[in-house]
């Protein structure tokens, strides 16, 4: 027999005996569980975090009737490490997939197959964005690499086909008949439902594309920061909405009088639409397009017209989330599964709307490392609740794995949040550990690691700089003034470089020398 075989034999061997190990009482009361992830969907944009940007009412439904995190965090602030993180329950530099340039190993561990292999039906509808096909689901329907937001294809257990419609609206159609016709409805299930929304470049549904044209946008107060007390990394990252947005595919700026589709480059994004959508779009942006280009902006207005604008589409984007959020709600309470169904709604990191004067992610600072995290499990977990407590998307599997009474792999790397959620115990961990890889690459944002405590976080940005940063969370919550060089913050210092080191052994982190040595020089 083959390694390979051999390895099969034990993956099923192991399967079957975790099968053995769940007791026929405990596979009647398990819990199914839909989990809900966006991509990039900042905290700001859900109404249930308070910061009036938007109304969210379907979203805060699941906070209204469960628990909503306000430090929730992430390990890799970018998209397809963060899935890998949330299937493997380990940091990238273990599951392999450290940056979007990688490619996922599908035979590798993963709580899906672990759920499979405990009696499990498990689904995975909508962004995979892994590169390799999903194992360890009994059904997935993907969309390639980042998937389109107008007719998006669609690769349905390995067949590739194209969809009319709205993508949002038909991950959210794929899911409901997935529950009620496609599921054994013998198993308890696993359902998860990722949307490409509100991923960059924020193409709203006909519908809501003139949605938020005449709200009130908040400008964040920090929008217009200067990075004074910042080192390398703010100064040439490539995330300024200001200077980096691209006047078609950002702000939507297309030539509405060019005739049947567009052929510029700066406008191709709207190749995909058939007629009747393109002339809906022409009709939604022509007016206010031509009232921008009368105007002849520069300088700080035009900055705060690209922000309102960016803001306009984002939110415009949010809004059929949350009608899908909705949608799959009613469905739980229509069948009575609402009862004995966790529901998870979060994002695969966070997202700059104009804090810092950026949008994208993949720094360490606040608004990319939370992630939004809604948890509803009725009489298991309290209604309206708000925990303060540090969590991470590493605790996701473990989490899953513990509530569908599933044995968590000791390799796993994250603590399950069920005596948390539970107020069994007052907190999980103390602090965390973040690590981003992926530079050079798009938005120049540099490579760095560092810890985030209650109070304070220390970031060390290298490869080609070597710069710290220390931030104190309790005065300087928005993270505007860097006080590393601060002579009286020198034991904080030493005490967080040490529990630094201590986390690196922990969570087994390759040195820097190793990881620098397998990347191109900088040109």
């Amino acid at each position: 027999m083959t390694k390979k075989n051999l390895l099969q034999k034990g993956i099923l061997l192991g399967s079957a005996v975790l099968s053995m190990n769940v007791s026929a009482q405990n596979k009647m009361q398990r819990p199914n569980i839909i989990y809900i992830m966006c991509d990039d969907h900042g905290e700001q944009a859900i109404s249930s975090y308070g910061h009036r940007l938007n109304k969210t009412p379907n979203i805060d439904r699941i906070a209204n009737q469960g628990v909503r995190f306000t430090k929730a965090f992430v390990t890799n602030s970018i998209c397809g490490p963060s899935r890998a993180v949330l299937l493997t329950g380990k940091f990238s530099h273990l599951n392999g997939f450290v940056d979007n340039d990688c490619t996922f190993n599908g035979e590798q561990q993963t709580f899906p197959k672990l759920l499979q292999g405990a009696g499990y039906e498990t689904a995975i509808i909508g962004k995979w964005h892994l590169v390799s096909n999903p194992t360890g689901f009994n059904y997935w329907n993907i969309l390639p690499g980042q998937g389109d937001y107008y007719n998006p294809d669609f690769i349905n257990n390995g067949k590739k086909e194209r969809k009319e419609g709205y993508v949002t609206n038909l991950i959210t159609d794929y899911s409901l008949e997935w529950l009620d016709k496609q599921r054994d409805k013998n198993k308890p299930f696993c359902l998860m439902i990722h949307h490409k929304a509100p991923h960059r470049n924020w193409m709203p549904d006909i519908k809501n594309l003139n949605k938020f044209d005449s709200a009130d946008i908040k400008v964040p107060d920090n929008f217009f920061d200067d990075y004074a007390t910042r080192g390398r990394a703010a100064h040439e990252q490539e995330m300024e909405v200001a200077r980096i947005m691209f006047p078609g595919y950002d702000l939507k700026l297309f030539d509405p009088l060019k005739s049947g589709f567009p052929s510029a480059a700066t406008d191709s994004w709207l190749s995909r639409l058939n007629p009747t959508q393109l002339a809906a779009w022409v009709k939604a942006y022509s007016k206010k397009n031509q009232q921008f280009n009368d105007q002849h902006l520069t300088g700080k207005e035009l900055a705060l017209w690209k922000l309102k604008r960016y803001l306009q589409d984002y939110l415009a984007t949010v809004e059929s989330v949350d009608e899908s959020v909705g949608k799959v709600l009613d469905y739980l309470d229509k069948t009575g599964l609402a009862k004995n169904t966790i529901v998870i709604y979060t994002s695969d990191q966070g997202f700059y709307l104009g804090e810092h004067g950026w949008f994208d992610k993949r720094f360490m600072y606040e608004e990319s490392l939370k992630t939004p995290l809604l948890i509803r499990y009725p009489n298991h977990i309290e209604k309206g609740w708000v925990c303060d407590k540090m969590v991470q998307n590493l605790d996701f599997a473990e989490t899953i794995l513990d509530y569908a009474g599933v044995t968590i792999p000791k390799d796993m790397q994250g603590i399950s949040m069920k005596p948390l959620l539970e107020k069994k115990v007052s907190k999980i961990r103390d602090d965390l550990y973040y690590h981003y890889y992926e530079y050079p690459g798009v938005h120049s944002a540099k490579r760095h690691y560092g810890i985030r405590t209650d109070r304070y976080k220390l970031i060390h940005f290298y490869y080609d700089n070597d710069e710290w940063e220390l931030y104190d969370l309790k005065n300087d919550p928005k993270e505007m003034n860097n006080i590393y060089s601060n002579p009286s913050n020198k034991k904080i210092i030493e005490t967080l470089k040490r529990r630094l080191v201590e986390m690196e052994k922990q969570y087994k982190v390759p040195s820097i020398e190793e990881e620098v040595k397998k990347i191109a020089p900088v040109k």
